[in-house]
């Protein structure tokens, strides 16, 4: 608390409130200027709070700090009844409410100030839903939610450009260099200008080098993208050979995997995932949020002096050594043999910890094989950067080679007939253009025809009906030739499932009796499994009960020899003091006078001698001031009031002087003159 106080003595000392107060005359403070303290330190924060409060009712004034103490979010500490007893402690103007209020308001005042100025923006004005059936009412509303996002969006802008260090200073001082830049580039192209104006054709060449600098950045744009698309080339031959690798595990995992083995690992991959899901990941999140609730709750609090640090070290001490008493009671009072349920409790507590070693053990090998799974893709991409390929087989390679050759000589063939196709498609297009020709030809004769008879627009009808027929007639084969299809392929699955069945029916009959064998081998090895863990259960509750036994002799042990390091330490010190006694009988005793000073009887009885001699002399010094006390203080008033006089003999001596230098009164005649 004393640190809390110095450090809001401190801020309020300090500019802007400049208050002057030390730590007796804050903590003599009334609570109505208690009252008046916080709401300057809450206009300062928003001005719209810089009011004083004898203006206005205790109860306004309480709503308002509260108001703009929820928009600061300040969390009072305790629970729903603290919160009443923070309430009524505000309106009484209460020590142990208005001081930690101030202290955390003075710790963070520029980033409050800034939280008081957004909430004047982007506090919602909450309107009740009957008023929003109103089209002009939510239309405004949702304008309103509209320029509020458009805020946000400028407030974070401003906030990017005041981190960003761009000064306006800079801008100017960039704008001014770029201005000059500009005027020293406009003089060179006007020198240049009129050089190249001597020149003969001048035109034409400043024409051919702007075609040859629109040519260059084409060539330059050109080949940033075939850069480009070489890159997107390269990363897509990646993606390729990867799928191509894992096509070719899946492949060999499905060749050389039976459905017994397919099954078994997707039951232990299912049951590891449940696991995860079911057990694992609630448990940790549960602690994760357990662990979020209470740093939130420690973040809310005000900061913690150190004497506070000390007494929650303390406590934390006391409550753990009440812990370990009621441990040791415990198993003192509860022996685990004695226990019908311990041993199952210790064989649940042993396998769930086995269990979840084993899965940590499993993601952790999981993570190993994904990061060797990555190391050998960047290696493949590193080879195929350097110019590498995989390694081919002897069977791979003579594979790759007749593919090799049938390609060859289907491209050689497939090229005969492009250039045939070539020759035959310009043919086409010659006939096409002539047919076109002839084509328009006819349209303009029939049209003008048409406009002769009257009746202008039916071959285009005529031609218009005949396209309709024909796509829908195209339209009612392809529906045809869809049903055809589809009944032809329900016909084959149909026939591909029964001859499925036929061919799976023995292999099924046997898989059945299979299944009951291992039905019975997994009964037997549960069983044997139980023994097992039953067995173990047995050892690790004997060879806990040891270790107890063990740790409680340990403990035993250390305790004694802690004890005979004490009491051996006790000795020494013991002896040394009846050293130090015989030492000081011997030099009392001794007949020598040199002896005898040494002792420290004998010191300490002269120190004493000193010691009263010294309080003699001070009491008849005592003595003589007491008895020229009077005399002297008398004489000390006689001097003040000497003093007295002869100043006031110096002030009039000083006015007739003054008196004397402006001028002089003459009296004639009944009248008086003053002559300066």
């Amino acid at each position: 608390m004393g640190d809390q106080m110095q450090v809001i003595v401190e801020k309020l000392n300090q500019e802007p409130f400049r208050k002057n107060y030390n730590l007796i005359s804050f903590d003599s403070l009334e609570p109505l200027q208690l009252l008046q303290l916080l709401s300057d330190v809450l206009g300062e924060i928003d001005p719209k709070h810089a009011v004083d409060i004898r203006e206005e009712l205790p109860e306004q004034t309480a709503k308002r700090m509260l108001n703009l103490l929820g928009i600061l979010k300040y969390k009072p500490p305790g629970t729903v009844s603290d919160l009443s007893a923070f309430r009524q402690g505000l309106v009484t103007g209460s020590k142990a409410v208005i001081h930690p209020v101030l202290h955390w308001l003075l710790q963070r005042t520029n980033e409050l100030r800034t939280r008081a100025y957004l909430a004047r923006f982007l506090v919602k004005l909450e309107v009740p839903a009957e008023f929003l059936q109103d089209d002009t009412v939510a239309d405004f509303n949702k304008q309103y939610e509209e320029l509020m996002e458009a805020f946000k969006n400028l407030h974070k802008e401003h906030e990017q450009l005041k981190i960003s260090g761009l000064s306006t200073a800079e801008i100017r001082r960039d704008i001014s260099a770029m201005e000059e830049e500009k005027d020293q580039l406009a003089k060179r192209v006007e020198r240049l200008k009129k050089r190249v104006e001597t020149v003969q054709n001048h035109q034409r060449m400043l024409e051919i080098a702007r075609q040859l600098r629109l040519e260059k950045e084409r060539e330059e744009s050109l080949a940033q993208q075939k850069q480009e698309q070489k890159s997107q080339l390269f990363h897509t031959e990646q993606r390729l050979q990867r799928a191509q690798v894992q096509l070719k595990e899946m492949q060999h995992m499905v060749a050389d995997s039976k459905p017994e083995s397919l099954m078994k690992k997707l039951e232990e991959e299912i049951n590891f995932n449940s696991y995860l899901v079911n057990e694992k990941i609630p448990r940790e999140m549960e602690s994760k949020k357990t662990s979020v609730y209470f740093l939130q709750k420690l973040v809310a609090e005000p900061a913690m002096t150190q004497a506070d640090l000390t007494a929650l070290e303390s406590e934390i001490e006391e409550v753990t050594a009440q812990m370990n008493q009621l441990i040791e009671k415990r198993i003192i009072t509860y022996e685990p043999t004695d226990s019908k349920f311990s041993m199952y409790r210790q064989q649940a507590s042993i396998i769930s910890r086995k269990k979840e070693a084993k899965a940590e053990e499993l993601q952790a090998a999981k993570e190993e094989m994904s990061s060797l799974e990555k190391q050998v893709e960047q290696k493949n991409s590193q080879a195929h950067g350097l110019g590498g390929s995989e390694v081919l087989t002897e069977d791979e390679f003579k594979q790759y080679v007749s593919r090799l050759r049938s390609k060859n000589t289907l491209y050689k063939r497939r090229r005969q007939e492009v250039a045939a196709i070539t020759a035959e498609y310009g043919i086409l297009q010659r006939t096409e253009e002539l047919l076109r020709q002839r084509h328009q030809a006819m349209q303009q004769q029939l049209q003008a025809i048409e406009e002769k008879k009257g009746i202008s627009g039916y071959s285009y009808t005529q031609e218009e009906l005949e396209r309709v027929s024909a796509v829908k007639s195209e339209m009612d084969e392809v529906k045809g030739q869809t049903l055809d299809n589809m009944s032809e392929m329900v016909k084959k699955l149909n026939a591909m499932v029964a001859e499925k069945k036929a061919s799976l029916a023995p292999v099924i009959k046997e898989l059945r009796q299979l299944r009951q064998t291992c039905q019975e081998l997994t009964q037997e090895c549960e069983e044997k499994k139980m023994q097992y863990d039953s067995c173990a259960a047995g050892l690790e509750t004997n060879r806990s009960a040891l270790e107890q036994e063990v740790k409680g002799l340990l403990e035993e042990c250390a305790q004694e020899e802690s004890n005979y390091r004490y009491i051996n330490c006790m000795k020494r010190s013991l002896e040394v003091q009846l050293q130090r006694a015989k030492e000081e009988m011997k030099a009392y005793v001794s007949p020598e006078p040199q002896e005898r000073r040494r002792a420290v009887r004998e010191q300490y009885t002269r120190i004493i001698l000193e010691q009263e001699n010294l309080g003699k002399k001070l009491r008849e010094k005592q003595k003589v001031v007491r008895e020229s006390h009077g005399p002297n203080m008398k004489q000390m008033k006689m001097w003040q009031d000497f003093e007295k006089l002869m100043e006031c003999k110096r002030e009039c001596f000083l006015k007739q002087q003054n008196q004397a230098a402006i001028g002089q009164i003459i009296q004639e005649g009944g009248k008086d003159r003053l002559v300066l």
